[in-house]
């Protein structure tokens, strides 16, 4: 395994509160506005130990304050930092980031089953904040495995999101059964359509028949994984749907396997374009943000 620094631009800019910034509405140069919350971002170095089998081995390191760097320079106040699915249930390099700044991050944590409840309660003081379900590569019917859903229903317990990744073809099925055991769910990158399908692709017409007020959010990330899919029509259709207080925003740093394609500043300039310039709507989506992963109002 070889290993690298991240790609980031060198150097550290100051914190956006030592700048002196007009939180959260400052700009950059391309004019865009500017979450308070980035709800997905991975992080590991030459440390982490990473997993057998995996579907993917990075050639580079994204430390903590490498991430922690582009916040700074973007003026975002605060990051979630999401398990990477080449590490497993080891999620020891993730809780070391959050001990480390625990007013600055939260964690969304991949385990086992038989996690004990004393490492959940763990966890959750540290800043976990839900657990992340990666569907590809796996038999999305697992979810519906007995132990699955008494791992849903003790997250649930503890009023922990549960996060997914799945392809689009199988989000109906597993989000049928998530909706019984789970609090809440967060579905990650679009709902990743099948790029075969856009339109007719059945987990976008599954969440297009969820009710607005279901406990269901969706992130505006990644959309360099729709397999290049115009992700425009699915943020419009999902913001008339439900309203941009179920939406949420996350840049996906590092952007493995698509590193040459985005960068932090296009990131933000995407969903200023998929929320229309519209500040209301990113206030909307701030707030939702800070709730559901327990950043105070204002920090």
């Amino acid at each position: 395994m070889l290993w690298r620094r991240s790609r980031g631009k060198a150097g550290l800019a100051a914190c956006w509160k030592g700048a002196g910034l007009p939180y959260p509405w400052h700009r950059l140069g391309s004019d865009a506005m500017i979450p308070a919350v980035d709800t997905h971002a991975h992080v590991f170095d030459r440390t982490c130990r990473l997993i057998e089998p995996r579907r993917y081995t990075p050639d580079y390191e994204a430390p903590t304050a490498a991430y922690l760097a582009e916040l700074d320079r973007a003026g975002v106040a605060h990051g979630v930092l999401v398990q990477p699915s080449f590490l497993g249930i080891d999620n020891s390099y993730l809780l070391a980031a959050l001990a480390r700044h625990p007013d600055r991050l939260r964690g969304i944590a991949v385990v086992a089953p038989e996690v004990t409840d004393a490492q959940l309660d763990a966890m959750a003081a540290a800043g976990v904040r839900g657990i992340r379900y990666n569907l590809f590569g796996l038999d999305p019917d697992f979810i519906a495995r007995p132990q699955m859903r008494a791992l849903t229903a003790r997250a649930a317990a503890r009023d922990w999101l549960i996060e997914l990744h799945a392809p689009g073809p199988a989000l109906p099925d597993v989000l049928d059964i998530l909706v019984q055991d789970a609090n809440r769910i967060v579905v990650h990158h679009f709902g990743r359509p099948d790029a075969a399908r856009p339109v007719d692709d059945p987990g976008f017409q599954r969440l297009m028949r969820l009710a607005p007020g279901d406990p269901v959010f969706i992130k505006l990330s990644a959309a360099y994984r729709l397999s290049g899919i115009d992700p425009a029509p699915y943020a419009a259709a999902f913001l008339d749907h439900f309203g941009p207080q179920h939406m949420l925003w996350g840049s996906d740093w590092p952007w493995t396997q698509h590193e040459a394609e985005t960068d932090y500043r296009g990131c933000l300039g995407e969903l200023d374009t998929w929320l229309a310039g519209d500040p209301e709507s990113l206030a909307a989506l701030d707030r939702r943000s800070r709730a559901l992963y327990g950043f105070a109002t204002g920090s």
